[in-house]
């Protein structure tokens, strides 16, 4: 489904996920250049990143089962 055939409340849901899921890159990437890291909170915000690609994908309608024979 592209972005332009969602209702205007989906669509701006669908935008705020994206901005967080970069947002959570860009802030993974910084924290990995740093000496010390808290390899717990960088954990967290993956699994965050995660869940969030998953939401995304499943309102672009690619949450289509993987079936394999």
């Amino acid at each position: 489904m592209k972005d332009a055939d969602l209702d205007p409340a989906t669509h701006a849901r669908l935008e705020s996920l994206k901005a967080e899921h970069r947002d959570l890159d860009s802030a993974i990437a910084t924290m990995a250049e740093q000496p010390m890291i808290d390899q717990v909170q960088v954990q967290r915000m993956k699994k965050r990143k995660l869940r969030l690609k998953d939401m995304i994908d499943q309102i672009e309608g690619g949450n289509t089962p993987d079936i394999s024979a």
